[in-house]
């Protein structure tokens, strides 16, 4: 997922400047309507620059700013001490602590230290290790732990890790190696918070939700994400159902989840004869446990704010407006965290109520909602005048039908109730429109934040949202009944748990359908900003034609009906064409035509190179990975999917939508584990690989190519190809047996030969490889050598790195990495040769771009480009 980019106070600064000059002159001149829009961008540009003041405010003693101007060391094991904040929480392949830091331990002396630290206790296959003590939110442990601060991949496009993070108030975090060095210490002074009781409460839920589905994990989990925003247990398949069908928002615990709550208590205090006032009360209070379980996640936090308008709005007799109760929200959260305003799950939780309220609503209202309003009392004549003609019209015309055609027809027992059988079929077939509206009026105005965040089109979204958020609507009221009961009793919560979990597997199966009609669901590019800022103009447009068709202005100030209807069907269709500009990315891929280009990725201790060639055909060669991530129980694909998260949204950066070629070098996971994704998310035209390996994983990345309609191509020594005047020419491997285990030595090396530059991809080859080049190559010069083996000292000997004499170098290598990548020998050999070196840890993703006589380098750390 892409984040949003902060921008400088000072920028800021001049639009809030500018903005105020220019309003202060239009209000002179009495252009009220241009003043108050000029007003509404000061409060923005004010906003902004508070959101990146708070940005750039932390404290001295963060752990984060500690470690990074060298006041802490980051290399070795320290002894951190504070409160536990959530945890311990349990993940499929471990347990994690989140920790409010106090102080921590460095030369035997106790220096008070601030933030937030999370440490996880992996499960790893084979590993053994003593169990840690039990802790609860509110104790007071020790963690001898190497904390470092959240390191963010360094490519253009990669999601902000760190910010992400900082926001939850973790700002370091570490991998605890053994239970054992974990220490639960005294009581803390003033004893237990009251909302840390809060974290306990959570902790024994998910406690009771395992144990109440036991038998059924994926139900388990689906709850786990629903009730309590605990998402670590969906699979893989799960949430990419979901999210192919627009309805992961069902999976995140936020407005929704709010709505169908306060409706089942209002429901019940209706039932119950429950005086409103009381109702009200009750709801808000069950409205403000449920954000202290969920811990104050902001969505659900938004969704109270605004829930609480309306309910409040009930003991003043009004009836509060959708916007009102957005605008409220979104000044109570932005005056208390103005850096939520560059909050993803902020911009589409505003932007999703303000569907609703300025699309939605307004759109029934001009066309159902009269009707609607008027199938009620239908018998009752008396109440014909307080209607328009249309729907006075359908009220006596329901009567006559029930009077003199049905109610002749049917039963005695069925002839009394005619009217009714009239009028049901009616209000549902309303209802059932006015859902499909606003459904489509929220797909509407999500389509361009999650182009640009997500990078999907899900257009299965308005239909399979209907039966999506009806279930979901049974199912959060009485999951949280089932937790009620089950921490009381399981028995009695047994018969409750068939029937939610019932539920939980329509829902699943709803969504599984609508994810299995090919073609409703692709990923494409994020839309340009220029396009962004149009659709909400245009939304902003035609909303504003809405409101004057339900909001006429007096003393005949308002446009024509005819004009207005124009205006409407036009702004219409600017968003219909702004829409499809998003939904098919028809911008070209940003490209240096002409020029050979070779971008090393940051993947971390891993491999993925994209190369764009002169004519515009483009190949990546590896999709990175690690070999120690682990692997998620039901599809055997590592948890953290390298591919989705890092190597994607690189090329979706580039405005890529296709690739001519993926090509792996060797079966070794760091290099394997992201091009699944890849074979998913673009329209690839053929994978290609060196040596045929039976191991799993090697097979399992040709059958989903098969499975995309992907050809699989094998290359060999003394194969090539030339694209654009470009001579690629496959030096390694020699035509041998397929075996079952991938080694490093299988891998393809690619030379590339554009005009009289070289460039040469060697893949993780090692030393014999090297050597039995040296040997049949005549010329292996390149003016560009993408290093072997993550700068391993068992590749790059000096006779090799001498035949190459390269210009430029580039090590693929991860941050700290267990290897000790690169190695100081290897680092040594290039300092003496006169190559530049670059490393994808320090200098993040490079590219080396040709034009067939010289070469030019660029780095994400130096802040440039080859754009």
């Amino acid at each position: 997922m892409a984040h949003a980019a902060p921008v400088s106070p000072v920028a800021w600064a001049a639009v809030l400047v500018s903005a105020f000059l220019g309003g202060m002159l239009l209000l002179r001149r009495g252009a009220l309507r241009a003043a108050w829009w000029t007003s509404l961008s000061c409060w923005l540009a004010l906003g902004g620059v508070a959101a990146e003041l708070q940005r750039r405010d932390v404290r001295s003693d963060n752990a984060a700013t500690m470690i990074a101007d060298g006041r802490l060391d980051a290399r070795e094991p320290l002894r951190w001490r504070g409160r536990l904040r959530q945890g311990p929480s349990r993940l499929p392949s471990g347990i994690r602590y989140d920790v409010k830091l106090e102080e921590v331990e460095v030369a035997g002396r106790a220096v008070p230290v601030s933030g937030g630290l999370r440490a996880t206790l992996r499960d790893l296959p084979g590993r053994e290790w003593v169990d840690p003590p039990p802790v609860a939110p509110g104790d007071r442990v020790e963690l001898l732990v190497r904390a470092r601060e959240a390191r963010n991949y360094l490519n253009p496009g990669a999601f902000d890790e760190r910010g992400s993070l900082a926001r939850q108030g973790i700002h370091v975090e570490g991998a605890l190696r053994d239970g054992s060095l974990l220490t639960r210490l005294e009581t803390p002074p003033g004893g237990i918070r009251w909302t840390e009781y809060f974290g306990r409460l959570r902790n024994r839920f998910f406690g009771t939700l395992d144990q109440l589905f036991a038998g059924s994990p994926d139900v388990d989990s689906v709850l786990r994400a629903m009730l309590l925003g605990d998402r670590a247990f969906l699979e893989h398949p799960v949430s990419e159902r979901f999210q192919k069908t627009g309805v992961y928002h069902v999976l995140v615990v936020a407005g929704l989840h709010v709505a169908a709550l306060a409706a089942f208590m209002f429901w019940l205090g209706r039932r119950m004869r429950v005086p409103m006032e009381a109702t009200v009360l009750v709801t808000l209070a069950v409205l403000g446990f449920y954000v202290l379980i969920v811990e104050e996640r902001p969505p659900i936090l938004r969704a109270a704010l605004m829930a609480a308008v309306v309910l409040s709005a009930t003991f003043f007799y009004r009836r509060p407006g959708v916007l009102n109760g957005l605008a409220f929200a979104a000044i109570a959260i932005l005056c208390a965290d103005p850096a939520a305003v560059f909050d993803p799950s902020f911009q589409l939780s505003m932007a999703a109520v303000g569907a609703i309220g300025a699309l939605g609503l307004p759109l029934v209202d001009a066309t159902t909602a009269p009707y609607r309003r008027a199938l009620g009392h239908v018998s009752d004549a008396t109440r014909d005048p307080l209607f328009p003609p249309g729907p006075t019209q359908l009220r006596l015309l329901l009567r006559e039908q029930a009077a003199d055609q049905l109610g002749r027809r049917l039963p005695g027992q069925l002839a009394g109730h005619a009217l009714g059988i009239l009028v049901v079929p009616l209000r549902w077939g309303l209802a059932l429109w006015e859902l499909t509206v606003i459904s489509l009026s929220i797909q509407a105005a999500l389509i361009p934040l999650m182009a640009l965040y997500f990078h999907r089109v899900a257009l299965a979204g308005p239909i399979a949202n209907l039966p999506a958020v009806l279930v979901t609507g049974l199912i959060v009221p009485l999951g949280f009944l089932n937790l009620a009961v089950g921490s009381v009793s399981q028995t009695l919560a047994g018969p409750l748990a068939s029937i939610v979990g019932w539920l939980v597997r329509t829902l699943d199966g709803t969504v599984a359908w609508f994810a299995g009609l090919p073609g409703l669901s692709y990923r494409i590019p994020g839309p340009p900003g220029w396009v962004i800022a149009a659709c909400v103009v245009a939304f902003a447009a035609l909303a504003g034609c809405f409101w004057q068709w339900t909001h006429p202005e007096p003393n005949g100030r308002a446009p024509s009906a005819r004009l207005l209807s124009l205006a409407t069907a036009g702004n219409a269709m600017v968003c219909g064409v702004l829409l499809l500009c998003v939904a098919l990315y028809p911008f070209p891929p940003r490209l240096r035509h002409g020029e050979l280009e070779t971008t090393v990725i940051d993947v971390g201790q891993g491999d993925a190179i994209f190369v764009g060639f002169p004519d515009g055909r483009t190949m990546l060669i590896d999709g990175g990975g690690s070999a120690l991530a682990p692997l998620a129980r039901e599809t055997g694909r590592p948890e953290f999917d390298i591919g989705e998260m890092v190597v994607a949204p690189y090329l979706w950066e580039r405005g890529l939508k296709r690739l001519d070629v993926v090509a792996l070098t060797h079966g070794h996971r760091d290099h394997l584990d992201g091009l699944y994704a890849v074979l998913e998310d673009f329209h690839v035209g053929e994978l290609w690989l060196g040596r045929e390996i039976t191991a799993q994983a090697f097979q399992a990345l040709e059958q989903e190519a098969r499975a995309e309609g992907v050809p699989i191509v094998h290359h060999l020594r003394g194969d090539g190809f030339t694209w654009a005047g470009v001579q690629g020419v496959f030096l390694w491997p020699n035509a041998e047996a397929a075996t079952d285990k991938p080694s490093n030595n299988d891998s393809l090396v690619l030379r590339l030969r554009y005009g009289a530059v070289n460039f040469l991809l060697t893949g993780d080859i090692e030393r014999p490889v090297e050597r039995e080049l040296l040997s049949r190559e005549d010329a292996l010069h390149a003016e560009f050598l993408k290093v072997g083996h993550h700068g391993s000292k068992t590749s790059t000997t000096r006779e090799f790195l001498a035949a190459v004499a390269p210009r430029v170098a580039v090590i693929s290598a991860g941050a700290e990495n267990p290897y000790g990548h690169p190695s100081q020998s290897v680092l040594d050999e290039f300092r003496g040769s006169g190559a530049r070196l670059l490393r994808t840890d320090r200098d993040g993703a490079t590219t080396v771009l040709t034009d067939g006589r010289g070469i030019s380098v660029y780095s994400y750390a130096q802040g440039t480009g080859p754009e």
